[in-house]
């Protein structure tokens, strides 16, 4: 695994360094290598399905947990559950549980109430209230096992996470054994960067008034970690010492340096406003412009691939951003309107923004990215940009970076700074791996 510094990279372990070269696989276009990967769901229910027969199932998911024909988990563990064998007794999917977005998907705010299954007809519990929730005891005192099968986006700052380590701690509690059928990290398991976690941030506890629970800020881990969602159920079932009798079982096909449009598998939106694997690639650093009055394009069919805002300088802040040559990525002007955005900025308003456009994947940093944006901002157009300093502590990581990138400090420099805890983290990270 690689890890930039400013134009170099540190190779993690052997710790040399070589110059970064141009190349490799480039953008997002031209024709990816396919191969076959089985996701984990299809391993299960052919290889292991014996940890299911005979048990009362829940079921944690939403649209993304699919076989690698596109069918739901849901359909899948519903047939398995009606299926007639006189050897082997079928499963019992009792209830299904959702996470933020809801069991389709398609919900972009708080407080989502639980439901029914219009298919299947099952109850469904809703694990998104103000915040991550974990299951209800009524629930998981019927059930057996529960089975969690949820696309991570390879960013810290991803709530499904939370919602697994919730799901652990719960089941841990009641005695439930917990299945994660793993799939790929979307943005290889290969590139591990951006900053830590302040460990004065992190929180995985149990939320209360005094400390609420923060999806986001689990546990002092670099931006873009480098883990599929077993291998973080792996790490944190470990780290946090939950000990859940947890069974994660693995993909067949993937390797580590393969992206997810190298899979074969399908891209389905894990969330409405992750329509792409190019904005699934921008967004582990994009995604910190959400804590100001920034547009990612929200409301677009280009989320976290623009950025702009009324007020702002387009031009500028592009010829800015462009000097710094930042690898894998280039920046062009380009007005946008969004439309009924969840984020409520600027929705049927034309803003002045930019595009970025990626043209080398596996070269570009999106932490040093997103810190350029916020500092080339705050230099061209400060007296307009505001910050929600808790918002973007959580999603950043590091509190003091938010005064020093508005006030002109060099944004590689704030990168480079967590460069020796995310070098750590991969190589502590490396004994919950499942894949080479």
């Amino acid at each position: 695994m690689h890890h930039r510094v400013g134009k170099k990279w540190i190779e993690a372990g052997a710790i040399t360094l070589v110059v970064a070269c141009a190349g490799g696989m480039g953008g997002m276009g031209g024709e990816p290598r396919q191969t076959h990967v089985e996701p984990g769901i299809t391993v299960l229910l052919r290889d292991s399905a014996s940890l299911l027969a005979g048990k009362r199932v829940g079921l944690l998911t939403n649209q993304s947990g699919v076989d690698e024909h596109g069918t739901s988990d849901i359909d899948l563990l519903y047939r398995a559950s009606k299926a007639q064998n006189d050897s082997v007794p079928a499963p019992k999917l009792v209830a299904l549980l959702s996470p933020e977005h809801g069991i389709r998907g398609t919900e972009d705010r708080t407080n989502l109430a639980n439901g029914r299954d219009a298919r299947t007809g099952l109850p469904i519990y809703s694990l998104y209230g103000g915040t991550v929730l974990a299951p209800p005891d009524s629930l998981l005192d019927r059930l057996d096992v529960l089975v969690v099968d949820l696309q991570d986006l390879g960013a810290r700052d991803w709530t499904f996470v939370a919602s697994v380590v919730y799901a652990m701690r719960a089941a841990a509690q009641h005695h439930v054994m917990v299945i994660v059928p793993d799939r790929p990290n979307p943005i290889t398991g290969m590139h591990v960067e951006g900053p830590v976690l302040d460990s004065t941030i992190a929180f995985a506890g149990t939320g209360s008034a005094a400390r609420p629970a923060h999806p986001t800020a689990l546990y002092p881990i670099p931006m873009r970690h480098g883990l599929t969602m077993g291998e973080l159920a792996r790490f944190y079932n470990d780290i946090l010492g939950i000990h859940a009798d947890l069974h994660v079982i693995p993909m067949s096909g993937w390797r580590r340096a393969e992206w997810f449009d190298q899979t074969g598998l399908p891209w389905i939106k894990p969330s409405p406003n992750m329509p792409s694997l190019a904005s699934a690639t921008l967004y582990p650093g994009i995604v910190w412009l959400e804590s100001t009055n920034l547009s990612v394009g929200r409301g677009t069919g280009e989320a976290f691939q623009v950025v702009g805002a009324p007020w702002l300088n387009a031009k500028r802040v592009v010829e800015l951003l462009s000097d710094r040559n930042l690898a894998g990525v280039k920046f062009e002007a380009e007005r946008f309107t969004p439309h009924d955005p969840t984020d409520h900025r600027y929705g049927g308003k034309e803003v002045n923004g930019f595009k970025i456009e990626i043209t080398d994947r596996d070269h570009l940093q999106t932490s040093r990215i997103g810190a350029a944006i916020i500092w080339a901002v705050a230099r061209v157009n400060g007296d307009s940009l505001r910050i929600r300093p808790e918002s973007f502590d959580l999603l950043f990581g590091v509190p003091s970076a938010r005064a020093a990138l508005v006030s002109g400090a060099d944004p590689d420099s704030l990168i480079d700074a967590s460069l020796p805890a995310t070098v750590r983290f991969e190589q502590e990270s490396r004994k919950y791996q499942l894949y080479r």
